[in-house]
């Protein structure tokens, strides 16, 4: 009896560790893909982009997905790779409004795809 409750109390406190690990960890490669993000994000609503930049942020993207595979489904790696792809043909025929929408929509998700993985009461039920 005594050894099934310290059993159970040390998968608690595995569980435990590794959600804050995986919350932790994944904030923070998000919060790194931001930055490239809004740096795009203001050249190209200044109209001084080029696909160079975008191919910085798909760079750096592919740096983070790496690291994010084992963590988040790959129908979400799959749609940062698609908007930042369509993102890179828009700034290079300078289809300014359109860009700017590709990388809001790419800002989305990188607020809202962190979230999924949090412990939270949503996450849990």
């Amino acid at each position: 009896m005594v050894k099934s409750i310290i059993s159970m109390i040390a998968v608690a406190i595995i569980l435990t560790c590794g959600v804050i690990y995986e919350t932790t960890f994944i904030r923070g490669e998000f919060r790194e893909f931001t930055v490239a993000t809004d740096t795009l994000y203001d050249k190209v609503d200044a109209k001084t982009a080029n696909e160079n930049d975008v191919y910085v942020l798909q760079k750096k993207w592919v740096e983070t997905k790496d690291k994010l595979n084992a963590f988040i489904s790959h129908n979400e790696i799959k749609e940062f790779d698609l908007w930042i792809a369509e993102t890179v043909k828009l700034v290079a025929a300078e289809m300014w409004d359109d860009a700017l929408s590709k990388i809001e929509v790419i800002k989305e998700l990188e607020e809202q795809v962190p979230k999924s993985f949090e412990f939270s009461f949503a996450n849990v039920f």
